[in-house]
C-alpha cells in the first residue's frame, strides 16, 4: 500500500517539512509507504492571476532536504520536456517520481521523455478519458522504469466531476500497473466563469472508503495545515490534522483482492 500526500503547491520549506513529517509518521504507524508530493509550478491555473508556485530550483532544493530529513520518496509534476531535462541534469536525486498532469496525459512526447528517465512515472488519467482509453497511454510507456495510473474523477457535464467506481474496477481488472485513487481532486468542482475551482473536502473520506472497499490500495491525497488559505485547491484539500482519520478509514474498509 502506498499513499502520495502533500500540499498542492510547495509554499515554504518549513510548511512542507511539517506536512511531510506528519504524513510520514502516520503512514509508518499503519505500515504504509509514504511519498511526499508538491508542485513547483501550477501551470494550469484557472485564471492568469492564480499563484503558480516557487519555481523548479527553489522547490527541488527543498525536496532534497525533505528526503534527507525523513527518508521518503518525492513526487512532482512536469509540464514540458525542458522541465524533465532540467530535473535529470541538475536535480536528479531530488525527485523519485515524475507526474504527468491529467490535462497532459495524452501528450506522447512528454510521456515518452518522462519514461526515458530513471524515475517512476505517475500519469493522472484525464477527466475526459474512458477507463479503456488508458491502454493508449500505456502503449507509450514501454521504456519506463515503472508506471502508475491515478484516477481523479470524470467530467460530468460542465463544472462537475463524478467518481466512476465501475471504471476503477475495469482498470483494476485489465491493467497490470498500480492504480491510485486521488480522493481530493475527485472532490473538486472545476472553475465556473473563469473563477478559481471549488470543491468539498467533506466528500473525501467517503470516496476513499468506497475506493478502499473496491480494492484500491494506493491513494493520492492533498493535505494542508490551513487549506482555506492555500494558494490553490484549498476547498478540496483535507486538513493536515484529519489525515490520520482518512488513513484509518482506508485501512478499516480495505478489501484485499
Amino acid at each position: 500500500m502506498k499513499i502520495i500526500a502533500g500540499p498542492c503547491q510547495h509554499e515554504s520549506l518549513n510548511q512542507s517539512l511539517e506536512i511531510a513529517g506528519h504524513c510520514a509518521e502516520v503512514c509508518k504507524k499503519y505500515n504504509i509507504e509514504y511519498i511526499f508530493k508538491a508542485s513547483y509550478d501550477k501551470a494550469n491555473r484557472s485564471h492568469i492571476n492564480g499563484k503558480r508556485g516557487r519555481g523548479l530550483a527553489n522547490t527541488l532544493n527543498d525536496f532534497d532536504f525533505i528526503k534527507e530529513t525523513y527518508g521518503v520518496k518525492t513526487l512532482t509534476d512536469v509540464h514540458d520536456i525542458d522541465q524533465i531535462e532540467m530535473i535529470s541534469n541538475y536535480f536528479n536525486d531530488c525527485v523519485d517520481i515524475l507526474q504527468i498532469p491529467a490535462f497532459l496525459c495524452r501528450q506522447t512526447d512528454l510521456i515518452q521523455a518522462a519514461c526515458e528517465t530513471d524515475k517512476i512515472v505517475n500519469i493522472k488519467k484525464g477527466q475526459f478519458l474512458a477507463p479503456w482509453d488508458v491502454s493508449g497511454i500505456l502503449s507509450k510507456t514501454e521504456d519506463a522504469k515503472e508506471v502508475w495510473i491515478t484516477e481523479r474523477g470524470t467530467s460530468f457535464g460542465y463544472n462537475n466531476l463524478v467518481v466512476d467506481f465501475n471504471g476503477m474496477q475495469y482498470m483494476l481488472d485489465n491493467y497490470s500497473v498500480p492504480i491510485f485513487f486521488d480522493g481530493t481532486h475527485s472532490a473538486q468542482k472545476p472553475s465556473l466563469l473563469g473563477e478559481s475551482s471549488g470543491g468539498n473536502r467533506n466528500d473525501v473520506a467517503g470516496l476513499t472508503r468506497a475506493a478502499s472497499a473496491l480494492g484500491i490500495v494506493n491513494f493520492f491525497l492533498e493535505v494542508h495545515p490551513d487549506p482555506d488559505n492555500a494558494p490553490s485547491d484549498g476547498p478540496n484539500m483535507i486538513y493536515l490534522d484529519k489525515f490520520e482519520e482518512v488513513v484509518n478509514d482506508i485501512i478499516s474498509y480495505s478489501y484485499t483482492r
